[in-house]
Parts: structure tokens; sequence; C-alpha cells
């Protein structure tokens, strides 16, 4: 039989200590990488402003995001423009169906027909925002500058 020198307590005991000190700092990040991350998508459909833009305003589009932590990542396509686009925004409205303004861009091909992509970091107030259906989509268009299509994001 082996004697027990103290030795082997004492490695169990700091080995324990390292893997709790360890956990401490490093499981905070495992829970937002293993976090599933919520999904939205958006319709974009032709919004006029009023009757004389109502010609300059065609196409369609569809977008997703998806929010992991704080940090949203959208993505979608669009055709049938008038005019080449210009710009694509995530704007927040007072409620779902009502303009806003807006709070990030994303970027966009100069085409008729494409796509458009970005990742921004919310607060934790436009995430809230988000989830009750007030963020949407807006792209701009050279025919159409004061907007062309826009779709709200839902879960």
């Amino acid at each position: 039989m082996r004697k027990d020198d103290g030795r082997t307590r004492v490695n169990l005991k700091r080995i324990t200590e390292i893997a709790v000190v360890g956990w401490v700092i490093f499981s905070p990040m495992f829970s937002v990488v293993g976090q599933v991350p919520e999904v939205f998508n958006a319709r974009l459909t032709m919004m006029p402003i009023d009757l004389v833009t109502r010609v300059d305003v065609t196409g369609s589009g569809s977008s997703s995001a998806e929010l992991n932590g704080e940090r949203l990542f959208v993505r979608g396509s669009f055709s049938g423009l008038r005019g080449p686009a210009t710009v694509v925004r995530l704007h927040e409205g007072a409620a779902m169906g009502v303009r806003g303004d807006a709070i990030f861009e994303l970027s966009v091909e100069a085409s008729v027909n494409g796509t458009f992509s970005g990742n921004v970091e919310l607060t934790q107030e436009q995430v809230q925002r988000l989830r009750q259906g007030r963020l949407y989509i807006q792209i701009h268009s050279e025919a159409a500058p004061e907007g062309n299509l826009w779709g709200w994001l839902l879960e």
C-alpha cells in the first residue's frame, strides 16, 4: 500500500481551483456562442409616399435577419426597381407600419436587381423594439430617392 504524502491532495485541490476559475471566466462566452439566434423576416413591398411618386416606386424583395445577443445580421434581395438602388437602411418606427428615423445603413449593390447585407450592434432598447416589430428595412433608388421598398422585420 502506498503512503499518501499530502502532495496528491494538494494537486487535486489546485486542479479543482483552476477548473472553477476557468469556468467562471469562460462560461459567459460559451452562453453567447451557444445561443440560438432569433430569426426575423421581411417582405419588401412598394410604398409610394404620394400619387406623384407612385409611378417610380416598383419592385419587390425579401430579407432575413438573425439576432445573436445584440448583434443583428441582415441580408436580402430585391428586383424590379425602376432605377438602381442607392442605399438600404434599417429604420425604427414609432409602431409597426409607422415611418421612423434611419438608425443603420446596410451595404447594397447599385442595381435594379440585387442584394444587400450588413450587421449591426443594437442597444438593449433597439433589441426590444425589434421584437415589437418596430424595425424595418427601406431601400432607396435613383427613381425613388425617398424610399422604394419597405418591409418590417417580424419573427
